[in-house]
């Protein structure tokens, strides 16, 4: 499987571009972003993931953190543990139940919900809603220590299409919604650069298209 290993800038500020640019419709991808720490032990890990839960803008209509489970050894073994929270509960209280069960070879999932500017079927009517976002925090020798190459925390934006919108005619409204969701996205990223102490960042997804490129192509439909 290609990754796109190209980081999404904040500092680009998403100025368009003259230069003309594949525009015709893509598969949407899966976007993540990769975190890594200068130390991801059994005694630290749950403090990272509680540091980058903390900078995530949870859902007004869903807040907090809804679900947990905890994963032995790899992917392919049956999970030890399963919570769900109706409503969710608090990032430290999610922590806290995961912390009972710290392993250098365990993995922990953490389920959230952030809202999105999304339209309606007709594509005419936006409004903020709830969008899924999972936290996967992968101890040293987790699946023989994938966490090198997807991060000691993953954060698994589902598809790219919520903020490419690209089944929606493009006018100067429109416009606004991809670029505010864009700019939730790049905020989160740079708070946890920040605030989470993470030492090395990167956001990716599972084509060779990067999210940078393909948004500028998207807004280009309206210069």
């Amino acid at each position: 499987m290609s990754k796109c290993r190209a980081a999404l800038s904040a500092s680009a500020g998403f100025t368009i571009s003259q230069t003309s640019i594949e525009t015709e419709r893509r598969v949407a991808d899966p976007l993540h972003l990769s975190l890594w720490f200068p130390s991801f032990s059994e005694q630290d890990m749950m403090l990272h993931v509680l540091s980058v839960l903390r900078q995530f803008p949870f859902s007004v209509v869903r807040p907090g953190v809804s679900y947990i489970s905890v994963q032995p050894v790899s992917w392919n073994e049956p999970t030890i543990l399963e919570r769900r929270f109706t409503p969710g509960v608090a990032p430290e209280i999610a922590v806290d139940v995961a912390s009972d069960l710290l392993h250098e070879d365990y993995a922990y999932v953490f389920d959230a919900d952030w809202d999105l500017w999304t339209p309606d079927s007709t594509g005419r009517q936006w409004a903020l809603a709830p969008n899924h976002v999972r936290f996967i925090a992968q101890g040293a020798e987790f699946d023989e220590g994938t966490a090198e190459t997807t991060g000691h925390i993953e954060v698994d934006f589902g598809l790219d299409s919520a903020f490419l919108q690209e089944q929606v005619e493009l006018d100067a409204d429109t416009e606004e919604r991809v670029r505010a969701n864009v700019h939730k996205l790049i905020d989160f990223t740079n708070k946890v650069e920040k605030n989470a102490h993470a030492n090395g960042r990167l956001l990716w997804s599972d084509s060779e298209d990067n999210l940078a490129q393909k948004l500028i192509a998207r807004l280009q439909k309206v210069q």
